[in-house]
């Protein structure tokens, strides 16, 4: 997505999980255990993927991208897929999106990454030397997240 920024990769906390599982020092039963709300919004609202499941080897991964932030009010904390992502992005200032994936066979999940999105990212243009922010007006700020 264009407007990714602060992206947040689990990748290597998962490896370690999954070698504690792989060596017996963590059961299954440990990390295998999506609620059904989780494999509810896999169903609905996940991206299937061609990835196997780590665990069970069976079943593809899905990934489920939940969003969450002020603007949303009653809609943070929903599942929403991919293609809604881009619309929210220009509607919303800033929201955050994390992903989890999931399978629906042996319920394994893990948080796969964060970032954020939201017009508040987005670089329209440049005019006299300035950078221009998606509604026109100059950026006076580079990024919001370089003052936090």
């Amino acid at each position: 997505m264009r407007t990714q920024r602060q992206v947040v990769d689990y990748s290597l906390q998962r490896r370690a999980v999954l070698r504690e599982v792989l060596s017996g020092r963590v059961g299954t039963y440990d990390v295998c255990d999506a609620s059904p709300y989780l494999k509810n919004a896999a169903r609905f609202h996940g991206e299937p993927t061609e990835q196997r499941c780590p665990i069970c080897r069976r079943e593809n991964l899905t990934h489920v991208h939940y969003i969450y932030g002020d603007e949303l009010k009653q809609s943070a904390g929903q599942a929403r897929t991919r293609a809604e992502l881009p619309a929210l992005a220009i509607t919303l200032r800033e929201f955050q999106v994390f992903v989890v994936e999931v399978c629906l066979g042996c319920d394994w999940n893990h948080l796969v990454e964060q970032f954020l999105l939201g017009r508040d990212g987005l670089v329209v243009g440049v005019d006299d030397g300035q950078e221009k922010d998606a509604v026109g007006g100059p950026a006076v700020w580079r990024r919001r997240e370089a003052q936090r």
